[in-house]
């Protein structure tokens, strides 16, 4: 007989959060906090989401997301988590850029980049000022008709190189466009620009492993394997039960931390809401996705530390996101993880991240896949030659990740690695309100993407549904 995954589940709870991005995570632990009954929901057979991990034979671990995320994620993980978590999180100092424009290091925090701006590009610093005030003072009420290639051309006038230092992390961070509105940019810029980029110090493994265990301490059933097949909702549009793995859960309310579209289109179904909100949700678009390569090496093999923890590498002149995200890859991102990456370990390990169209790779023949999953490798490590000369002798493992992985495993839609464009935020917000108790923690918006602004909705979210199950309970 098949393992059954919900065994000793109750078969009704306050909550029911599906799925274990760190918006869910944050949610589910806030909520059971706060004296909530809340089963957590995860179909993979391990939590996390986008930030997760995985291991290789030989024991190689391999961190998935993006090697960096700003320093308001200490005060998020003490406040929501616990100061263990916080306590964990270090800064990577060595940033660099390398591209045929400029050769750049950087702290990654408003002084340095003022210092690079205005010493090595000739930025006048009142125009560097002027920019960093105006990108800090952004917040989601603001004017959502600028676009950020427009804030950019008011502060540097034709400087595409400022564009691509100021421009590109974000883009990796979160697939933001210079089409994009300029508050999706800004508020993102100004989290990252404001003391550099920090990780966590024991790998995801570690982090997923901690919050897991303050779930449970707190009282959360939490279940893997656990694939959500339908969100049940009652004639006068509440939620009332959701369907798992062909069993029936009741709740008084549902936290989707899936897409936002299977959310509303799929798990809940169109008719269920107004036609208008429906329409606005099937208007919303998906934002990038992307491709990893992951690179483990033989045991006590090192990397010189002179290379850096973020490299932000690119053949192409300018910012260019066609270029960006064209199956010939131009910019990669490199992250370099050392052996006190996980304090014990002899294990040195590098991936290289680039952002993609999943159409370019959702078609392909199986041997055509096959072809170019082994062209994206060749060609990264032909890359990556130029930073670690003898890569090819010191590599244990590689492997390719593209957008059809990242839909298999994540049941995003077209693999979406960072939600939806800016219209998925205010269709997210406004969820609740067509189906009382129905309520979505996703990356949605651009802004909301990246470790700490799916954190800090999952804040938010929880807020919300602790007021719709104790209409008079205060804000945390």
């Amino acid at each position: 007989m098949p393992k059954d995954f919900l065994k000793g589940a109750k078969d009704e709870y306050d909550v029911v959060v599906i799925g274990s991005g760190l918006g869910g995570l944050t949610s589910a632990n806030i909520l059971a906090r706060q004296g909530h009954s809340v089963l957590l929901l995860e179909h993979h057979y391990q939590l996390g989401g986008m930030a997760t991990w995985f291991k290789r034979r030989g024991g190689h671990i391999f961190d998935i997301s993006l090697h960096g995320f700003p320093i308001g994620m200490i005060k998020s993980c003490r406040k929501y988590w616990t100061q263990d978590i916080a306590d964990s999180i270090v800064q990577l100092k060595g940033v660099r850029f390398e591209n045929p424009q400029f050769s750049v290091r950087t702290t990654f925090d408003r002084k340095d980049f003022t210092e690079i701006l205005t010493g090595k590009f000739g930025v006048p610093l009142e125009n560097v000022d002027g920019f960093f005030t105006q990108a800090r003072g952004m917040n989601f009420y603001d004017d959502q008709q600028t676009t950020t290639g427009e804030l950019f051309e008011e502060y540097f006038p034709g400087r595409d190189d400022v564009v691509r230092l100021l421009m590109e992390p974000i883009t990796y961070a979160n697939g933001s466009t210079l089409e994009d509105p300029a508050i999706t940019y800004g508020i993102v810029f100004s989290n990252f620009m404001s003391k550099g980029v920090y990780t966590f110090q024991g790998g995801t493994d570690a982090l997923v492993g901690k919050m897991k265990a303050e779930m449970i301490r707190n009282g959360v059933d939490v279940r893997i394997r656990t694939l959500v097949e339908k969100i049940e909702v009652s004639p006068d549009r509440r939620v009332q039960a959701v369907v798992v793995n062909g069993r029936r859960i009741k709740c008084r309310a549902v936290v989707s931390n899936a897409n936002l579209k299977t959310t509303i289109l799929k798990m809940t179904g169109a008719e269920h809401f107004d036609k208008q909100f429906v329409e606005d949700a099937e208007a919303v678009r998906l934002n990038s996705s992307s491709c990893q390569v992951y690179m483990g090496l033989k045991p006590g093999a090192s990397l010189d530390r002179s290379v850096g923890d973020l490299l932000f590498h690119s053949e192409h002149n300018g910012f260019d996101i066609e270029a960006i995200l064209s199956k010939n890859v131009s910019s990669r991102t490199f992250s370099f993880y050392y052996p006190d990456t996980r304090p014990g370990s002899d294990r040195s390990l590098i991936v290289s991240s680039t952002n993609a169209n999943y159409k370019d790779w959702a078609e392909l023949p199986e041997d055509d896949y096959q072809a170019a999953k082994t062209d994206l490798q060749e060609t990264t490590l032909n890359c990556l030659e130029q930073y670690v000369p003898d890569i090819r002798t010191k590599l244990d493992h590689i492997e390719v990740a593209t957008p059809r992985t990242f839909e298999h495993y994540t049941k995003h839609i077209a693999g979406s690695s960072f939600g939806t464009k800016f219209e998925g935020l205010q269709v997210s917000k406004d969820l609740p309100q067509q189906v009382g108790g129905l309520f979505h923690a996703g990356s949605v918006g651009i802004i909301m993407s990246g470790w700490l602004g799916a954190v800090n909705y999952g804040v938010i979210v929880s807020n919300d549904v602790d007021k719709f199950l104790t209409p008079s309970a205060a804000t945390i």
